[in-house]
This record gives structure tokens, C-alpha cells and sequence, in this order.
């Protein structure tokens, strides 16, 4: 009997055992279904980081009480300002595009009257308006000096003076470039995306063969010769701020030395907040990421730096205050509840999470438009204990370390000191969305031309990318703004022309009006972020 006491015992230990066992396999089984759920989703499921909108809110009625409890008129005014002008889609046409007026009249023999044989006269005229576009054209513009002599000299003196007429410079000595074509070529890769295989293409239908080694060299030694002086000039202005944002993506560059074809290179973005006067977009190529890049490229910048999680931005100096971001938060929370199905989601803690975050953003619209102080006052005053509350919330979860959840869980706990610093600044914001949207730019455009086949090339796109879309940020067309940069470097000082490359600068506050865009934003919009631009 006592033989078979603990032949039971053990037999029983062995089960308890067995059932621990197959309980955590059971969890490592769901937390790998739920990694290949999240991996297939952002394969080949939408992009978009919207919440479903009949999604039911954990916090609907609790938020619901406490804005009929807590008026804000100022926030009231702020936010319906707001909504008006994000969801304005009215197509509109610019007061100064030129018109071509056709007018439809009866001929000479038609205009009497049909019934007494009188003359007609014009009684009224209808009008109808179209817009016409007339495709890129491409012209020949033939440069010819006079040059002078004098006939009284020739036969009388052993001097003759040569008098030459004045001819601007050329962007590229001994080539058939122009300013204008190469703000053409610029724009329609850097901004457009289009590659320059498809551009040659388009050349050749107008009878052009332009190749695209020409159109490489033509970018790559303008941008050398002539845009390198604003853009070393822009990072010189952009460090002298005291709040920035910072982001880097992934780029392949073919012939990097010493790196093999397939290896990974970085684009690296730096640029201005949302309070700086005149905004500034710098992308910095590396053949790396480690954390030593940006510690270069930010020496002599003393101030707040916001950035996402990755830890190389954590080991630059102590002047350099890093500001987390919670849109990156809400992502972990959100990639997890975009797997779940639809009878879980409603009450899962992910959903909460987001619902936490999406309520600290909706203040934050609230606030945009208000000047730092106050932001920082209302921030104080109604961001700071929901905050508390969401990580008090986060500090009691017991979730494991391996699940989406858990993950998610980790970060926010890892970052909570990065991420509540924008409660400190009403110059600082809540997420890093700001340098997210500036480098997608490149993201798209990289989609279609894949790589830079050299080191000098993706240097020469960073110089593109920081001019053009520094010019956007300023209210710039891009186009126009390059044409007339490449027309007045190579005269630099001249008579009628600039006198320093501070005033060509796309923040600079001296540039002519024909630069601008025709509807060029002139006051700060609160800011999109990523889950609610639309698809």
C-alpha cells in the first residue's frame, strides 16, 4: 500500500508537471501564432493605423462626462478651427494663372434675324472655364554675346579695346544643362518619385535622347558645385534651435567601400519643430547607424531631440535632452490589436492602451494652436494626471514578456522617461510624427529607384531631398525655387544677382515672390498623425 502511495505521488507530480509544461508551450505556441499573424499583416494587410470607427471605446463614457463637465471655450474655438480646415477639399484654381479667352461668334452671314431678316446684336455672353495643361516642353535657348570693337581704334591706334556684352554663367560649363532642367530633372525624382530610366523615357517621346548617366552627372555635379554651400549652411541654422526631431531609414547604396552590394546603408533626418519660425528638413547619408552618426552631426547642438526608441539616440551627450514619442507606443499597442479577431478586440487590453494614447493626442489637438506657455499650462492641468493614470494602469499588467501585449507593456515601461518629457515643454509635442512624415518623402521614393549606385550619389540625394523639401515645409514650389537657385549661384555677387548664399537659402526671408507656391500655408496647422493621413 505504501509502495503504491508514492508510485501515485509521482505519478501525480508527473502530470502536474506535464500540465505546467504543455500551459507554457500553450503560451509560446500563441505568442509565435501571433508574431506570424502581425508579420503577415504588415505584408500584405493595410497600412493604415486608424482605429476601426464602429469600434467601441472603452473610455466613451467616462470622456463623454468630463468634457460636459470641464468647459473649455478656448479649446471649443481651437478645435472646430481645426476641422474646418483639415477636411476643406474644394478644388481651386490660382487668381494670377494665366487665361486664354476664345470667343464663339455667329459668322458675318449668320447674324440676322431669322424671323424679320434685322441685324442681331450681343445681348450677353455665356461663359464656360476650363483648365488646359499643356505637357513639358522642351526648347533650345541659344546664348549670344555681342562683342565690341572700335573702328576709330582699328585705324588708328596699335589698341584696340574688345568690349563684351554681359552673359550669365552656366550651371555646368561645356554642357547643354540648364537651371531649368536640372530643377526639372531634380523635382521629378526627388519630389515626384520618379526614377531616371522613366525620365529618359520621357525625353526620348519628345525626341531627346538623354541618358541617364547624363542626367546623374548633370545632379551629382550641380549639387557638388552650387547646392553644397546652402546645404551645409541650412545645418549650421538648424543646430543654433533648441528643439529638433531626428529619424533615420534603411538605403542601399551598390559600390559603398569596403561593404558588400546587399548591405545596409542610412538616411538619417534632422529637422525643426513645430514652433520654429522657418522650418528646416536636413537628410544626412551614413554608410551606418551607429549612435556615433548623429553625435557628429548634431556637435555644437545643445537642447531637446525627439526621437523613436532606437538606443543609439540615448547615448548622446548630456546636453542633448531626447524627448520619447507616443505615437510609437500606440504602435505596439495597435499592431497587436489589428491581429486579434474582431469578438476579442473589444474588450482586450490592447485596445485600451490605444484608447489611452488616442485620448492624450485628441488633447493635444486641442492645444496646437495655443502659444507655449498655455500648451504647457493645460498640459499640466489635463495631460499629466490621464498620463499618470495610463501608466499606473500599465505598472499593474502581468503579461507575458514574449506576446504583442507584452511587448508592447516593455516599451512603454523602457520609455516612460523619454516619453513624459513633452509634459515639461510647451515647445516639445507628443510623438516624433513631425521627422516620420519628412522622411517618407524619401521612403516612397526609394520604392522606385531602389538604391544609389554610389556613396557620392545618395550624398547628392540628401542635398536634394534637405533643399526640396525644406522648400515645401516654407511654403516653396520646389521647382521654381532650384531653377532659380542654379541660375544665380554661378553669379553669385554679380550685378542683379545675390550677394550671399544666406539669401537663397528656403528659409531665408528675402527670396523673390515667384519662388512661392500658389497656396502656400501661412499659419501653423495642428499636427496629422500617422493613422489619420489619408489611404
Amino acid at each position: 500500500m505504501k509502495t503504491q502511495d508514492i508510485f501515485l505521488e509521482k505519478l501525480l507530480k508527473t502530470i502536474e508537471e506535464k500540465d505546467r509544461r504543455i500551459a507554457e508551450l500553450e503560451k509560446q505556441l500563441e505568442c509565435l501564432i501571433s508574431q506570424i499573424r502581425l508579420a503577415k499583416h504588415k505584408q500584405y494587410g493595410a497600412s493604415s493605423e486608424q482605429t476601426p470607427p464602429n469600434q467601441i471605446s472603452i473610455f466613451d463614457e467616462t470622456e463623454t462626462a468630463a468634457e460636459l463637465n470641464q468647459p473649455e471655450p478656448e479649446i471649443t474655438k481651437v478645435k472646430a478651427h481645426y476641422r474646418k480646415r483639415t477636411r476643406l477639399t474644394t478644388d481651386k484654381l490660382p487668381e494670377d494663372l494665366p487665361v486664354e479667352v476664345i470667343e464663339h461668334e455667329l459668322p458675318e452671314e449668320d447674324k440676322n434675324c431669322p424671323e424679320c431678316g434685322s441685324e442681331l446684336h450681343t445681348m450677353g455672353k455665356e461663359v464656360r472655364e476650363e483648365i488646359k495643361v499643356i505637357p513639358a516642353k522642351a526648347v533650345i535657348v541659344r546664348h549670344v554675346r555681342h562683342i565690341y570693337a572700335c573702328r576709330n581704334c582699328e585705324t588708328t591706334s596699335d589698341h584696340v579695346p574688345i568690349v563684351k556684352a554681359d552673359m550669365p554663367e552656366s550651371v555646368i560649363k561645356g554642357s547643354f544643362a540648364s537651371p531649368e532642367a536640372i530643377a526639372y530633372i531634380a523635382v521629378q525624382k526627388f519630389m515626384m518619385a520618379s526614377p531616371l530610366y522613366r525620365q529618359e523615357q520621357e525625353w526620348k517621346q519628345q525626341g531627346i535622347l538623354l541618358s541617364r548617366q547624363t542626367m546623374t552627372n548633370w545632379l551629382v555635379k550641380s549639387s557638388n558645385d552650387w547646392l553644397e554651400p546652402l546645404y551645409e549652411k541650412m545645418k549650421q541654422k538648424l543646430l543654433e534651435h533648441e528643439v529638433l526631431h531626428a529619424d533615420e531609414t534603411t538605403v542601399q547604396v551598390i559600390k559603398e567601400p569596403g561593404k558588400a552590394a546587399q548591405s545596409k546603408s542610412y538616411m538619417w533626418l534632422y529637422r525643426t519643430s513645430g514652433e520654429a519660425k522657418k522650418q528646416i528638413v536636413i537628410y544626412d547619408y551614413q554608410p551606418d547607424r551607429r549612435h556615433t552618426r548623429p553625435k557628429e552631426f548634431l556637435e555644437g547642438f545643445s537642447g531637446y531631440l525627439h526621437a523613436d526608441g532606437y538606443e543609439g539616440y540615448h547615448k548622446l551627450p548630456e546636453n542633448i535632452i531626447i524627448v520619447g514619442c507616443l505615437a510609437h507606443l500606440r504602435r505596439k499597442f495597435f499592431d497587436g490589436l489589428k491581429i486579434l479577431p474582431e469578438e476579442k478586440k473589444k474588450d482586450s487590453l490592447l485596445l485600451k492602451g490605444v484608447e489611452y494614447c488616442d485620448r492624450l493626442f485628441r488633447y493635444e489637438k486641442e492645444f496646437a494652436l495655443l502659444e507655449p506657455d498655455e500648451r504647457l499650462e493645460r498640459r499640466q492641468r489635463i495631460s499629466k494626471p490621464l498620463f499618470e493614470e495610463f501608466y499606473s494602469w500599465i505598472e499593474g499588467l502581468n503579461v507575458l514578456p514574449g506576446s504583442t501585449l507584452g511587448k508592447a507593456v516593455h516599451y512603454a515601461r523602457v520609455q516612460r522617461k523619454y516619453i513624459e518629457r513633452y509634459l515639461t515643454d510647451g515647445r516639445l509635442e507628443i510623438s516624433n510624427n513631425r521627422a516620420e512624415r519628412s522622411i517618407k518623402p524619401f521612403v516612397i521614393g526609394r520604392k522606385n529607384w531602389l538604391f544609389s549606385n554610389t556613396p557620392a550619389g545618395a550624398r547628392a540625394s540628401a542635398i536634394y531631398y534637405s533643399l526640396i523639401e525644406t522648400a515645401k515645409e516654407n511654403g516653396l514650389n520646389p521647382y521654381e525655387y532650384l531653377k532659380w537657385v542654379l541660375t544665380q549661384m554661378p553669379n553669385l555677387g554679380k550685378p542683379g544677382y545675390a550677394s550671399s548664399v544666406e539669401e537663397l537659402l528656403p528659409c531665408s526671408d528675402v527670396l523673390p515672390k515667384e519662388v512661392y507656391a500658389p497656396f502656400s500655408k501661412t499659419k501653423k496647422d495642428p499636427e496629422r498623425y500617422a493613422w489619420e493621413e489619408e489611404e
